[in-house]
Formats: C-alpha cells, structure tokens, sequence
C-alpha cells in the first residue's frame, strides 16, 4: 500500500469518528463503506463474526455494539430511517479482522484500530512490518510445499538444503554462509528472518517457479531440479538489478521474530486498554 492511500485512509478514518458519551466511536453504516462493503446485508455477517469473537473473548457485546437508527437520504428530499450501530474502538479492530483479508481496507483497519496512537506514520510503520512477517510466512509455506514436491522426487533434507543454497548464491551472487556474515545473522538463524520484505518476497518468488516448473517438466534428481531452482533464482535477480535494486547490497533488516513478538505485544496491550 502506498503512503498517498495510507494517508486518505487514515484521514477517511478520522473524518468519520465521534464521541459519544466520551468513548470514541465509529458509524457501523460509515465503516461499511470505509472498508469497501457495498451492501449492508453482507457486511452485517462480518459484523456478526466480531459479535461471536467479541463474545469468546468475555466482553459484554452492549458495551461495544450499540444498535441505533439514523436518518438516510432517498433523493429529492425524502428521508428514510435504517438501522445502525455504533462501535468502539475494540469492536471496529474484531470487525477488520473478520473481514474479507483481500481488500486493503481492511489491512489498513487491523492495524488503524489496534494501535492506540492517531500518527499516521507509526500506523504505516506498522503495516510495513506485518507486511514483511507475512511475507516470511509465506516463504516458509512455499518451502514446506517445495520440500514435500522434491521429496517424493528422491530429494532428502540434506540435498534439499544445498539445492536452496545454491539458489541463493544465484539469487544474490554471495553463498548463504558468506551473506549470513555480510549482515551479521547468527550462524543458527535462516538467513531469510533477516531479509528485507522485498528480498524475501523474491526468494518466494523464485521457490514458487522451481515448484511449479519442477512438476510441469517433470524433473528428477538433484542435479536437474538444482539447475531449474538456480535458473529461476538467476531470473529473479535479472529482474531486481533491471529495476536497479541489487538484492546483496540491501541493508539488513530487523530479526523478523522480534518484530512478530513486538507486533502481538502491541495488539495485546491495545485490547486489553479498549476492552
């Protein structure tokens, strides 16, 4: 997402909250359309989700869903009264983390209502991070499954790993163990908890083709299926130098486990004060 678009969010977001009774709130109809929802009808199930999550977690529903009416323009002057509802800060975060994950709104709500500054700056610093811990997390899922495909195709753990090494001494012309020392990752850390979000993405990128073309060429042993994952860590760095970012001179980013640690430490510490 870019800063431009986190920017008119938060402004939209601001815009719509009110005060009521001295508690921050937000318009259950606004939001609907803040989160990209068209249709009241579907956006009330996800309400109902943050409902059910809002009661597993022992907090009184009264306190945080308050039903409402309000007055809707038809056109030509008539006005017509739906229902609405009015949510809290704790009730608007379970609303975003029901919702459809596909749309940056919510991404944008998640991290919007969980945090309890208004800086728009510490919110895109926060979205970047969950950005890059979802990024690492997939590129374990995509090595998981890499794994399980080489597997069946005579591939063991051990042969496994050289193949991976190997794509990346292609990927960033360094070997693992020299790039390791380069950024200062501990010997016993994956060098890839300490890759910048883009860096990251490139290995999964890379891992994702070797998956797919290894199936599709039905390839076997370790020297074919080596060749095929260094070819396709090669094109992925064609592509990043093209764009004038070379993946070796990046600098190193933050051990991504203290970044998730820090990220659920927050996202507790906010709840647990609006609940």
């Amino acid at each position: 997402m870019k800063k431009e678009e986190i920017l008119a969010l938060f402004e939209d977001f601001e815009q719509v909250a009110c005060e009521t009774d001295g508690i921050e709130c937000w318009s259950a109809r606004e939001l609907s359309t803040l989160l990209g929802y068209t249709q009241w009808r579907n956006f009330t199930k996800v309400i109902d989700k943050a409902k059910e999550a809002c009661a597993s977690a022992g907090q009184s529903l009264y306190d945080h869903f308050a039903d409402v009416s309000k007055m809707v323009n038809l056109g030509s002057g008539a006005e017509r009264e739906v229902d609405d509802m009015l949510l809290t800060r704790y009730a608007c975060y379970l609303i975003a983390q029901n919702g459809d994950p596909r749309k940056p709104q919510i991404a944008f709500a998640q991290t919007y209502f969980a945090v309890q500054t208004r800086r728009a700056e510490l919110i895109e610093q926060r979205l970047l991070e969950v950005e890059r811990v979802k990024a690492r997390a997939k590129l374990q899922e995509t090595e998981k499954k890499l794994s399980g495909i080489l597997y069946e195709r005579g591939i063991d753990d051990k042969s496994f790993a050289i193949i991976r090494s190997k794509g990346d001494q292609a990927l960033f012309r360094l070997g693992t163990t020299t790039l390791k020392r380069k950024m200062n990752v501990p010997k016993n850390r994956p060098l890839a908890d300490f890759l910048p979000t883009i860096s990251i993405k490139a290995k999964d990128f890379a891992a994702e083709m070797t998956s797919v073309n290894v199936q599709t060429k039905d390839l076997h042993g370790a020297a074919d299926i080596s060749q095929e994952h260094v070819d396709n860590n090669t094109a992925v760095r064609q592509m990043l130098v093209k764009r004038g970012i070379v993946p070796e001179n990046l600098p190193p980013a933050e051990d991504v486990k203290k970044v998730e640690r820090r990220l659920t430490a927050e996202e507790k510490k906010a709840l647990q004060t609006e609940a």
